[in-house]
């Protein structure tokens, strides 16, 4: 663990990631997709456990910033522990597409999804499985890409 990154390098990490995406394509959601696929397969210096590094896919229509927009959240969360080593918060990196509302969305409704690095077999298949559901969008630009961590 110790060659690993530290937690608090992730939103770095992430943000390096898109950015590798933005100057060889225009920021569709493949473009952030392929850069979240990039950070999921990071490993960070965590404890090993069941819970500690998760990754959370998820979508729905949500007015979190005032007006409703369709939004797809791509989400990194570690278990931060005390000096004991009991479980004490969670940090969570969030790479938020958001999509003007319309029909063809409306139809999607919400999703989620869990994976957990040190519980869970096959990261790759849950990738797939993931890039599933965001087909429809695969080829579109967000209207609005927010990317940011949260204590939680």
């Amino acid at each position: 663990m110790h060659d690993r990154p530290r937690i608090e390098e992730a939103l770095d990490a992430l943000r390096a990631e898109l950015e590798v995406g933005r100057s060889t394509t225009e920021s569709t959601t493949r473009a952030a997709w392929l850069a979240f696929m990039r950070f999921a397969r990071q490993r960070f210096a965590n404890e090993p456990t069941p819970d500690s590094d998760g990754l959370l896919f998820q979508y729905g229509t949500y007015a979190f910033s005032g007006r409703p927009m369709f939004t797809v959240d791509l989400t990194r969360q570690f278990d931060i522990s005390d000096d004991g080593g009991e479980h004490d918060h969670y940090v969570q990196i969030h790479c938020e597409l958001r999509y003007e509302c319309e029909p063809a969305l409306d139809v999607l409704e919400s999703f989620n999804s869990w994976f957990f690095h040190d519980a869970n077999a096959g990261l790759d298949e849950w990738l797939v499985a993931m890039e599933g559901h965001l087909e429809p969008l695969l080829a579109r630009v967000p209207s609005e890409i927010d990317v940011y961590e949260e204590p939680v």
